[in-house]
């Protein structure tokens, strides 16, 4: 059910944009002459409506985000409200997408229709229409400028046109990503203070969801930019190489080598190299752009390119990875006795929950050919049951998170008259008794660390603190060794504090042969 917050937050946009389409706001066409163009002003009037709208539903998540930070208990419902009106800007700014195209190609016909008016057509005048190209039919937007009509072939052109058709598209990827990627650092922030095993569980997997999402916005970020820098990048260095402008050539070849060792240094250190390259290089085409139209005297295009220029020079692009490890909820419970009985008829012994992933220990109290009375165990609980592959029944109690408190338990229970009690060890859904494995006895574990050249300053005192008294080893260039545990409970808290401190590093925790 969607909450009331989110009914009146859209209730208070649609009566907003209702308001603003009764308006019908005036409009100015873009270039002289299609005043009386009724598609052509319909056109600019429903992009000024759908632009309406978004700052509608953009004030709407402003003050979601608002109540979010003021009352953290709403944290989940914020979110996934968000979440709703995020989808609903994408589509608006696709709508958009596809009205600027239309718009564009309007304008792109009656530039041509209109070329007799003093537009130079010899190849000899190519070079004066630098300077010459009347006020008339110079337009904002860079290529529907009629020199580019002129002077590249027609596949290059078109290629062009494509080309900045696709940037609106290309901009949507990335507010989308970036919407997504605010959306999962405040999940992250919440699944890492939650405190039972399904919210985590919730969290976990709407995280990986929008994490799915946002591989796919980066890839189709990606194929849509390449396609966009590689075929502008062409067309401007065909114009200006027509023209000999070798400075600017060489400038922008600077420019572009500089953002590529931007990028090089960058790769996998921030949400997503496919963003880090759209906006590295696209400040580079923006400038390259502004430069072209300087060159062509387009003033409207360049004033309009450096406002582009000016937005892109605030927009910190460096959004660190959000990479959260799975929270394991075992649920650890030491050994007591009660002179009561703790369970009966309508509160029988359960089942033994086996984890998964994690570490944990128990203490086996006896397998049986049949399922066993209460007071069979002396007033020890928890008990817990499982019935094996054999169809016996085993009963265990307690669930400990190292041997050390395991070995204490099953002391423990000697001391009240239990014969055998024996160490059970669960490891990633995997049984193992030590008490009957000799093998077992002689089994150590240690922690692999890989992914860097050198362990930063934070991650070997946490190894220093966390695993006294084991030895931290390098193996080759990127290969850290901890070792050896006995107990691999130990070894995984050290793996997980690790992951914590640089989620870069790849960790696992892997068992070895005592000599």
């Amino acid at each position: 059910m969607i909450h009331k917050t989110f009914i009146y937050a859209l209730g208070a946009m649609f009566l907003t944009t209702g308001a603003l389409l009764a308006q019908q706001p005036a409009v100015e066409p873009r270039i002289a002459g299609l005043e009386n163009n009724a598609e052509y002003m319909s056109l600019l009037g429903e992009d000024a409506r759908l632009q309406m709208r978004e700052d509608s539903i953009v004030n709407a998540v402003a003050q979601l985000r608002q109540q979010l930070r003021e009352d953290p208990t709403q944290r989940q419902r914020c979110s996934q409200e968000i979440l709703q009106l995020e989808s609903r800007i994408f589509e608006i700014r696709n709508a958009k997408g596809r009205l600027i195209d239309r718009i564009n190609t309007i304008e792109q016909e009656w530039v041509l229709a209109n070329l007799d008016a003093g537009s130079p057509t010899t190849g000899a005048a190519r070079t004066e229409a630098v300077v010459t190209i009347p006020d008339s039919l110079k337009v904002r937007n860079l290529v529907d400028n009629l020199y580019f009509r002129e002077h590249l072939a027609d596949t290059d052109y078109s290629a062009l046109r494509r080309a900045q058709r696709l940037e609106p598209q290309a901009e949507a990827y990335v507010n989308r990503f970036r919407a997504n990627y605010d959306t999962l650092a405040e999940l992250a922030e919440a699944y890492a203070t939650v405190t039972t095993e399904a919210e985590a569980m919730e969290i976990y997997e709407r995280m990986n969801a929008l994490q799915g999402v946002n591989r796919v916005l980066a890839d189709s970020l990606s194929e849509t930019w390449n396609y966009i820098f590689d075929n502008k990048n062409y067309a401007y260095g065909y114009i200006l190489d027509e023209l000999g402008q070798e400075e600017i050539l060489t400038r922008e070849e600077d420019a572009l080598s500089q953002a590529s060792r931007r990028l090089s240094e960058l790769r996998g250190t921030t949400a997503s190299d496919a963003v880090a390259d759209y906006f590295l290089r696209k400040r580079v085409l923006v400038d390259y752009e502004e430069a072209v139209a300087g060159v062509l005297s387009l003033d409207a295009a360049r004033d309009s390119l450096k406002g582009v220029a000016a937005r892109l020079a605030e927009s910190d692009f460096r959004m660190p990875r959000i990479d959260v490890a799975e929270r394991y909820f075992l649920d650890y419970d030491s050994v007591a006795f009660s002179s009561t009985p703790k369970y009966s008829y309508q509160n029988p012994i359960p089942e033994c929950k086996v984890y998964a992933n994690g570490t944990i220990y128990r203490i086996l109290l006896g397998t049986f050919n049949t399922k066993r009375a209460v007071s069979t165990f002396r007033g020890a609980y928890p008990l817990f049951y499982l019935v094996n592959d054999a169809g016996k029944w085993c009963y265990y109690t307690g669930g400990f998170a190292t041997l050390e408190e395991a070995q204490e338990a099953q002391k423990l229970l000697k001391e009240h008259g239990f014969i055998r009690p024996e160490i059970v060890v669960w490891t990633d859904g995997v049984e193992r008794n030590l008490s009957r494995d000799p093998e077992a006895q002689h089994l150590a574990f240690r922690v692999e660390i890989t992914g860097r050249e050198a362990l930063s300053e934070e991650v070997k005192r946490e190894i220093a603190q966390t695993a006294a008294g084991h030895e931290l080893s390098r193996v080759g260039q990127q290969l850290f060794i901890v070792g050896g545990f006995d107990d691999r409970a130990v070894a995984d808290r050290l793996a997980e504090s690790i992951r914590q401190l640089d989620p870069e590093l790849e960790i696992k925790v892997v068992e070895v042969a005592n000599p």
